[in-house]
């Protein structure tokens, strides 16, 4: 099991000493290279928690460079289920370029022991490596609609010690009592929604460590927990109705990139088609102040004015992402990193607030670059298919069984599970899209391999302050130095 934080106390987590939170990025951008060296200047580093079962089989299947998957699945405390996961998915110097990756199941309201196993190994895997070699605090960071996975995941981040769970995008009152009750190994459940044409409805996925992983007798840590949220009631929500400690909250506020909360009520648009928040989606921080939990400030706060800004609002410091995103350490493939970057420094680069391209229902952030699913050519071109599938949403069938479907799934294939044919309009598919944004996008059976789709803050444009005339990239302890500076 990973080792134990040797110089952090209780008191350091009811009071973090860290201003700086790195934003828990996409798939695979906040991953562990990046959060070890944020954590190593003394600040949060967070990795991200989306999809990590598929990278580390993809990662398995490209011959796992630096034998980093390997290093920390040997650390795995029950080793079978680590020999198990190597032996079917890695693949000496890599899989051929012409061969697809190997696909794991995609997730339901009951799953195969294997894919659960492979779950919490493979976040297990990803806190390991964070916290390798420091003794400094590291932090998941979990989409709260992504609901089946949760049990698996954050149960394999505890094996590995994390110290910070992180979720938005939802509601997540859940999350506190699973946290509570995998510090004895306990059989948890998580209630998923289920969309029904007739009533509010929801159903159980379950989890026993005991059954799944087996008897594991030291107790665990208990992270602490951080939500995501964008206005007051929320936080005065989860404060009262939540299963278990809310221990701080990160404010997110609408230029973040990623996943933005919607603006408040009926909200018009800009000619663009992007939504504009007004006085209502303000949050007003002497209240969250009041509620006596540290909070960090999170979307357009990412510079030296930001972080001072923040703190005379009474923040513990900020959360970044952008500047982040674009680093020499982050997960993005580094081809597209490069041509992002000079776009930046010669002529800037849009994003999108599109209200309609994620299948969450949430606005999404997307970054204009060539080439890439941001292009309406590109997008239509694109031949519909849903084999990743963590945004699928479980739905009622007339029978009173259990479906799931996307609304970028093929359109006759939703349409035949009783989706709506609005609802497909300009949604774009972003398991695949953000993979592919690792370089790991999966080759299709129609021979296409998939295109990345790319997300950022509003000020993205910002990074070229990093930059000068004889640099074209730059490292994430520059990013820190620069917010602290």
């Amino acid at each position: 099991m990973g080792s134990k934080s040797s110089n952090t106390s209780i008191e350091d987590f009811l009071t973090p000493t860290f201003q700086i939170i790195q934003g828990g990025m996409g798939v695979g951008i906040s991953d562990w290279v990046l959060a070890n060296i944020v954590c190593r200047q003394n600040e949060l580093g967070v990795v991200s928690g989306t999809a990590l079962d598929g990278l580390l089989i993809r990662r398995l299947q490209r011959g796992d460079p630096g034998g980093h998957m390997r290093r920390a699945m040997e650390k795995f405390p029950v080793p079978e289920i680590a020999d198990n996961v190597y032996e079917k998915y890695f693949v000496l110097g890599g899989k051929p370029e012409n061969k697809p990756f190997t696909r794991q199941g995609m997730f339901r309201i009951n799953n195969s022991k294997d894919l659960l196993n492979l779950t919490v190994l493979a976040n297990f895997v990803e806190v390991y490596l964070a916290k390798e070699g420091h003794n400094n605090p590291v932090g998941i960071n979990y989409l709260e609609k992504i609901q089946i996975p949760h049990l698996s995941s954050i149960y394999g981040a505890m094996l590995a010690d994390v110290d910070y769970v992180l979720m938005g995008a939802g509601i997540p009152r859940q999350i506190p009592g699973i946290l509570d009750s995998y510090v004895k190994h306990q059989a948890t459940s998580y209630k998923v929604d289920v969309k029904s044409s007739k009533f509010a409805d929801s159903i159980e996925t379950h989890f026993d460590p005991k059954k799944i992983v087996g008897k594991i007798n030291e107790d665990l840590k208990r992270p602490e927990f951080l939500a995501i949220i964008s206005s007051n009631t929320l936080a005065n929500s989860l404060i009262a109705k939540c299963s278990g400690k809310v221990n701080g909250f990160v404010i997110e506020l609408h230029p973040a990139g990623g996943h933005n909360a919607a603006p408040r009520g009926k909200y018009p648009v800009n000619d663009k088609g992007e939504p504009i928040y007004g006085v209502r989606d303000e949050v007003d921080f002497e209240k969250i102040k009041d509620l006596g939990l540290p909070f960090w400030l999170a979307g357009g706060y990412g510079s030296p004015e930001g972080l001072k800004k923040a703190r005379s609002l009474g923040a513990q410091g900020i959360q970044v992402g952008t500047l982040f995103f674009l680093s020499d350490e982050s997960g993005l493939y580094t081809p597209i990193k490069r041509e992002v970057l000079k776009n930046i420094r010669e002529n800037g680069v849009d994003v999108l607030t599109d209200k309609i391209a994620s299948p969450t229902g949430f606005p999404f952030k997307v970054v204009s670059l060539a080439g890439t699913n941001s292009e309406e050519e590109v997008y239509k071109s694109r031949k519909r298919v849903c084999d990743v599938g963590y945004l699928r949403t479980a739905y009622r069938k007339d029978d009173g069984n259990i479906g799931y479907r996307c609304p970028s799934e093929p359109e006759k294939t939703f349409l035949k599970k009783g989706g709506k044919e609005e609802d497909m309009i300009g949604r774009k598919c972003l398991c695949n899209g953000l993979i592919a944004n690792l370089g790991l996008g999966q080759l299709q059976k129609h021979g296409e391999i998939e295109r990345p789709l790319l997300t950022g803050g509003d000020d993205i444009n910002k990074v070229k302050i990093l930059l000068n005339s004889e640099k074209d990239s730059y490292s994430a302890v520059e990013v820190i130095n620069y917010l602290r500076s």
